[in-house]
């Protein structure tokens, strides 16, 4: 079965670290260009980072710049998310999402949007306690 299946979720500590990994089961995400959004209860689905798909470049969003870093290994399949110095209100659930609309191309700054990503995982939910 293809898909992008989430892990490393929890229950963690404010100040805490956690890191999210993404794993495509059944194809290859290699050549294609990975996000994470989160969506908090209440909330609409949000951009929180994105990477190439050589891993050569990303972006974060402004929230969460300085705690959070996005990396892939290609060989291992997986994208990961190193989340530190959490906070309560990065509360959430977390998906990973790929653009298999370009292979090994058009990576560019619309990658921060939902818009660009047709295949999701289910989430994996990230709970900070204060």
């Amino acid at each position: 079965q293809v898909q992008l299946v989430e892990s490393g979720g929890g229950l963690v500590q404010a100040g805490g670290s956690l890191r999210l990994s993404c794993a495509a089961s059944g194809w290859t995400f290699r050549g294609y260009a990975v996000g994470w959004f989160r969506q908090a209860p209440g909330k609409e689905r949000e951009f929180v980072a994105a990477i190439s798909w050589s891993g050569g470049s990303s972006y974060v969003a402004d929230s969460v710049k300085g705690r959070f870093t996005i990396s892939r290994d290609n060989a291992k399949n997986t994208v990961y998310l190193h989340m530190s110095s959490l906070k309560p209100e990065d509360t959430a659930v977390y998906y990973c999402a790929a653009d298999t609309s370009h292979y090994g191309s058009g990576w560019s700054v619309t990658h921060r949007s939902i818009n660009e990503y047709n295949r999701w995982g289910q989430g994996t939910q990230v709970t900070v306690s204060s």
